[in-house]
């Protein structure tokens, strides 16, 4: 039972004492993703339709630096600061998958790192 952390230039840098993800058993955990854009280090400009692409995008670059893809996510967890944002959020988010979408959780918090729009975290299985 070894534990392998996985980085990526392709998603940011963590912004705390945290990996981008860690693998172990098979199955892979990867930390909140926000909106920032790995190659200018920047919130990504717009509003949350360009922040939850940008988002989507970190964790596919971080899926793919483990040797998985979306459909290898079983678990997601979306925090959002606006509830409001909930269809706009899934038709961007539905363009990640192809029908067996992971189970997932939908959560309105008062504040984000960063005063982002919006944090997405998962967890994919081999």
């Amino acid at each position: 039972m070894e534990k392998r952390i996985i980085n990526t230039s392709n998603a940011p840098k963590a912004i705390g004492p945290y990996s981008q993800a860690v693998m172990i058993d098979g199955f892979l955990y990867i930390s909140g993703q926000i909106p920032v854009d790995p190659g200018t280090a920047s919130i990504v400009e717009g509003g949350i339709a360009q922040q939850a692409e940008m988002v989507m995008e970190n964790l596919k670059a971080i899926l793919k630096e483990a040797g998985m893809s979306m459909s290898n996510l079983v678990k997601v967890n979306v925090f959002v600061k606006d509830m409001g944002n909930f269809n706009i959020i899934n038709e961007i988010y539905s363009r990640y998958f192809t029908d067996k979408f992971p189970a997932r959780a939908f959560v309105e918090v008062s504040e984000l790192p960063k005063s982002v729009m919006i944090e997405i975290e998962g967890i994919a299985h081999e």
